[in-house]
């Protein structure tokens, strides 16, 4: 589209660069896309053909605001759970003087004390290993005292979140024995037709762009989430594991507008409005589960000071600015064939502001 052409030939540069081999973007209102477009191919082989605006991505931690932090807001709206409950009520293994007032919020804001990450998937598989190995962590600071980025909080909320619903009656539409996977198929069901799921089935992996060439796993990833612990742990986590198309990210972020503007798809407007807003926390940018904008992050420095989003390892992000009716889907598989290709650094805010120009 003509209006996105600045926007465009930066994405175009990207796959010329070799910051990413495939791109899709969708730009959009609360009353419907804008612009959607696929640039590269799956890989860089030159015999790989392009992808399609139906590619399916390894979503990574836009799980983090997508799933986990859509399904603590239906737990708080259905009663099931408190943003400051303390987490040893909910992890009998979170013990100690130290963890005894980190509370739902502190997980949901990445100020709980623990560390961003711990390659647990080297010797633990499943819940019942990884849960007492992240409670037992030692914290790397006083609880509140800052925000750090943790995985493992996000871990630790996706097994609540499984716990909330077996321990009260079948309420807000969801079985009581529900998993975390089950719980989001029917909270996806809400907004989306597209593909958006953990665990894709083999059937789709020719519309599925590979990821890292994994020397752990010993194979290059396709259809298989990227990150280890999740892996480790099934492949359906808090902190990563959703796959999904540049389509059913719209569908959510739009669905997160009409919450927002008081048609309550994902949940209550009030319980919306809080989950967006800033914490206290001295130093952070992070909300409830979700990121807030800075002029120096991924978003750019067109959006509104209220604006919300996050962004994904594998090359992802999601941002919304809801004062001005917009959002902006960057999917992409920047860690095929490596992390340690990081140009999309530069090429992400970049992006965010043509578009945000574009639209004047």
């Amino acid at each position: 589209m003509e209006t996105f052409a600045a926007a465009a030939t930066l994405i175009e540069q990207g796959v010329n660069s070799h910051a990413f081999p495939a791109a899709c973007v969708e730009v959009g209102r609360g009353s419907g896309p804008l612009w959607r477009q696929a640039f590269g191919a799956r890989t860089y082989d030159p015999y790989d053909p392009a992808i399609t605006d139906r590619t399916i991505f390894d979503l990574a931690s836009l799980t983090k605001v997508i799933a986990t932090t859509t399904l603590a807001m239906r737990a708080v709206d259905d009663g099931v759970l408190a943003l400051d409950e303390p987490v040893q009520r909910r992890l009998p293994d979170w013990r100690g003087a130290d963890r005894e007032r980190v509370t739902i919020r502190d997980l949901l804001t990445h100020s709980s004390g623990l560390p961003a990450y711990l390659p647990f998937f080297r010797d633990h598989t499943g819940r019942v290993e990884f849960e007492p190995a992240i409670c037992q962590t030692p914290l790397e600071y006083a609880p509140r005292s800052q925000a750090l980025y943790s995985d493992l909080g996000f871990i630790l909320l996706g097994f609540i979140l499984e716990d909330v619903r077996k321990a009260a009656p079948a309420v807000g539409r969801f079985d009581p024995a529900a998993t975390l996977p089950a719980q989001f198929r029917t909270v996806a069901s809400f907004f989306s037709e597209q593909p958006v799921v953990f665990n894709p089935p083999r059937a789709w992996r020719e519309r599925i762009a590979p990821t890292e060439h994994d020397a752990w796993r010993g194979r290059t990833l396709v259809g298989e989430v990227h990150d280890e612990n999740c892996w480790a742990l099934g492949g359906a986590a808090g902190h990563a594991g959703l796959f999904g198309t540049a389509a059913s990210v719209g569908g959510f972020a739009r669905a997160m507008l009409a919450t927002i503007g008081g048609i309550e798809v994902l949940g209550r407007t009030t319980t919306a409005r809080e989950f967006m807003r800033r914490s206290d926390v001295p130093g952070s940018s992070r909300a409830l589960g979700w990121d807030t904008m800075l002029p120096t992050s991924s978003c750019g420095t067109r959006l509104a000071e209220s604006a919300i989003g996050h962004t994904g390892f594998t090359g992802t992000s999601l941002w919304i600015d809801w004062e001005r009716d917009v959002y902006i889907v960057l999917l992409t598989n920047r860690v095929c064939p490596s992390r340690e290709n990081i140009g999309i650094r530069s090429i992400r805010p970049a992006f965010h502001d043509a578009v945000m120009a574009a639209l004047g």
